[in-house]
């Protein structure tokens, strides 16, 4: 009787939300509108996902190959090719590493940092059809002054593909049907066994699906969930600037912001409307400012949502401004509680949508928007 009751009020609420006589149309086309572009994301992911596994499977058989044919000679061009690509698993500016070879003796030279010296040259003697390694590299404790060695992100060397933060289409398609084959097994099976199966499937088959790790899955991760939009504004980048800079505009164009108020020169106290209507604060710190280019903040710790981002401003080439707004963001609920969200438009990046939207209007046509949190400005 509970689970007939609790699937028809469920059914009864979601008949409310899209059969609402102000609200449901608009809602019935924005929840078409993803399925549409559901189903064209997946077409996209079953053609990379096929050619992510056919490439993997013709390198293990390469792999395998090279296996018989240790002592067969590589030709100093292909080998190059080879060292190159080994490369970028283990130093962070392989650009600067110059490589030549010669009969299979292959010559390092080039600025590089001292730790990544040992782990370099180990990568390259491992290298199929390396006979040995010269060593004429430039090592630098760390890259002051040497400009081939500034920026650059550090390499953790090769690693098991389950062990690494992105998995590829064909781990996460192999990941996902063993996730599935224990749900399976889950359903028939009982006691212990049934609960460790159901675990253990549930949360490899979310791994394959989000390429998120199990933490931000649940909603406990730092990762988290990151969303972009980017809308172009008739107006100067000077312009937009000044109006993203005033924190007492937000409420004239965005729907749940009910108050923001400054605090500090870069530390303000946000209110906005969560789920239900039940007010949701935090802190937001400014922590990079360039102006008319971009503003970066972050959330306090003390923060109801955890959040950062950044918006950048740029010219774009029509005497308007191109807007790109950043932001991530650890949901309730982890991804599964986006999920949910997105399904109904409340999660940040349909929102954020609409507010960019009405942001565009108000700067271009000086009006605020109706269906904005505080459509007239504060009186001063």
């Amino acid at each position: 009787m509970r689970p007939a009751f609790l699937g028809g009020a469920a059914l009864g609420a979601v008949l409310m939300y899209f059969l609402d006589p102000q609200s449901g149309r608009r809602r019935r086309a924005r929840t078409r509108d993803r399925m549409v572009h559901a189903k064209r994301v997946l077409d996209d992911a079953r053609d990379v996902t096929a050619r992510d596994t056919v490439q993997r499977a013709y390198g293990v058989l390469a792999t395998a190959r090279r296996l018989f044919q240790r002592n067969e000679p590589v030709d100093d061009e292909a080998l190059v090719g080879r060292v190159r690509a080994a490369l970028g698993r283990v130093v962070s500016h392989p650009h600067a590493v110059e490589v030549s070879a010669s009969g299979g003796h292959v010559t390092l030279a080039g600025p590089i940092l001292a730790h990544e010296t040992r782990a370099l040259l180990s990568c390259v003697r491992s290298v199929p059809g390396v006979r040995g390694v010269h060593d004429e590299l430039e090592v630098h404790d760390n890259a002051e002054h040497i400009s081939s060695l500034q920026g650059g992100v550090p390499r953790e060397g090769d690693r098991f593909e389950l062990m690494q933060e992105n998995w590829s289409p064909a781990a996460r398609l192999v990941t996902g049907a063993l996730g599935a084959t224990l749900l399976l097994g889950a359903t028939r099976a009982r006691g212990g066994v049934c609960v460790l199966l159901g675990v253990a499937g549930s949360g490899l088959l979310a791994r394959a699906i989000t390429n998120l790790d199990l933490a931000s899955i649940v909603g406990v991760g730092s990762r988290g969930i990151t969303v972009q939009k980017t809308v172009n504004v008739s107006a100067p980048v000077e312009e937009v600037f000044k109006f993203w800079s005033d924190y007492r505009n937000f409420p004239r164009f965005m729907a749940h912001v009910r108050d923001v108020r400054q605090i500090a020169d870069n530390r303000s106290q946000w209110v906005v409307a969560g789920p239900a209507g039940v007010p949701v604060q935090w802190t937001a710190e400014v922590t990079r400012v360039a102006p008319n280019e971009l503003i970066e903040w972050r959330c306090a710790d003390n923060s109801d949502v955890c959040h950062d981002g950044v918006v950048h401003f740029e010219d774009n080439g029509r005497g308007g401004t191109r807007v790109n707004v950043e932001l991530s963001y650890v949901p309730p609920g982890g991804a599964f509680g986006h999920a949910v969200a997105k399904l109904f438009g409340a999660d940040p990046k349909s929102e954020m949508d609409s507010d960019l939207l009405r942001m565009k209007t108000m700067i271009e046509t000086g009006r605020p928007p109706h269906d904005a949190a505080r459509p007239q400005p504060r009186e001063s």
